[in-house]
């Protein structure tokens, strides 16, 4: 039986790089795109250090803001990952920058998706499209995949904006367009686990700065922690599974406070002892910071307010056990330093 044809959307990206690993372990033949087709040789290398052999990769340019390409790259496919949305650490001054390419890019590779009769796609989004709603709850709530964020929230960032009126416009599409593919999103929080090249992940990047001392102390947050290895696996569950036709799947696992992943960066590495916050920051003196430091705005919203999520939705349909937090952070502040970004 010939192998199934897989396309994997925006595959220089972090997430990316591990789901074309993952599919290649599970013998799945690949197309993906990119929307620079110089950095071909880039994501072979970087999933050859993950473990897996892109040799036999197709690889073809696409971009999500354009029409071109994508009827030839969704041609003989039998499912689409579409892993490719923009992902800054830094609000952007135009939110278009980010909403446009999530949104409209969604739509029109779910609408080339129709017309090639791919079988299901699958669609990254982000625990940002389930956690922040208006109002907000109460402290203590556990956020499952019934929970929805509203985009017109006034503390949210364009990135939160962008990922939820993306998920949302896939699930309206497949829900009112004949022939659509069957469709199942993944909702991933603070994705850790090994870097696979210097190209690091705005995740990453987090750590990154924790690591050179960029804040003297952490703001009082804490994210559920997604390990990007079981990230590609909830993938790859989520586009054969008879079960996920029409889920969405919370893939993370624990919760853990900035300051407390700072400790376990030092236990791994003690050499950052120095540099690591080892203390967290008043929210006011956050909210003050913020006004200035572009990069503080996303935590606004979590100051004081953990969300923790079930991800056993995932247990149950899929049958998919997790890395433990901690596994992720370590592998994660690893990585980074095998990579010579640290």
């Amino acid at each position: 039986m010939a192998a199934e044809r897989v396309l994997v959307t925006g595959a220089s990206g972090f997430i990316a790089k591990h789901c074309i690993t993952e599919l290649i372990r599970r013998g799945h033949e690949i197309r993906a795109t990119l929307r620079n087709p110089a950095r071909k040789d880039e994501v072979i290398a970087s999933v050859g250090r993950a473990g897996a052999d892109a040799s036999g990769v197709e690889f073809v340019q696409a971009d999500l803001l354009s029409d071109e390409g994508w009827d030839a790259a969704l041609s003989g496919c039998e499912y689409v990952l579409h892993v490719a949305s923009p992902f800054p650490l830094n609000e952007p001054k135009a939110p278009d920058d980010l909403i446009r390419p999530a949104r409209e890019g969604t739509l029109r590779v779910l609408e080339a998706a129709t017309r090639a009769g791919v079988k299901r796609l699958v669609q990254t989004s982000s625990i940002v499209a389930t956690s922040l709603p208006w109002p907000d709850t109460e402290p203590g709530y556990v956020f499952t995949e019934e929970d929805w964020s509203n985009p017109e929230r006034p503390d949210v960032t364009s990135y939160v904006v962008s990922k939820t009126l993306a998920e949302k416009a896939a699930w309206d599409f497949v829900k009112s367009t004949p022939n659509a593919p069957e469709l199942a999103t993944v909702n991933p929080a603070l994705v850790l686990g090994p870097a696979v090249d210097a190209d690091i992940s705005s995740s990453h990047e987090v750590l990154r700065l924790m690591a050179i001392g960029a804040y003297p102390a952490a703001p009082r947050i804490g994210f559920p922690i997604s390990d990007v290895r079981d990230v590609a696996v909830t993938h790859a569950l989520a586009m054969t599974s008879p079960k996920a036709a029409g889920q969405r799947f919370l893939s993370a696992n624990g919760f853990m406070r900035l300051i407390e992943i700072g400790r376990l960066m030092t236990e791994t590495l003690p050499d950052l002892q120095a540099t690591v916050p080892r203390r967290e920051l008043p929210d006011w003196l956050v909210r003050v910071i913020a006004l200035v430091d572009r990069r503080l705005k996303p935590a606004l919203p979590e100051l004081n307010h953990p969300r923790p999520v079930s991800n056993a939705k995932a247990h149950k349909l899929l049958e998919q056990s997790f890395h433990s937090p901690q596994d992720a952070v370590k592998a994660a502040i690893s990585s980074l330093r095998a990579l010579h970004v640290i």
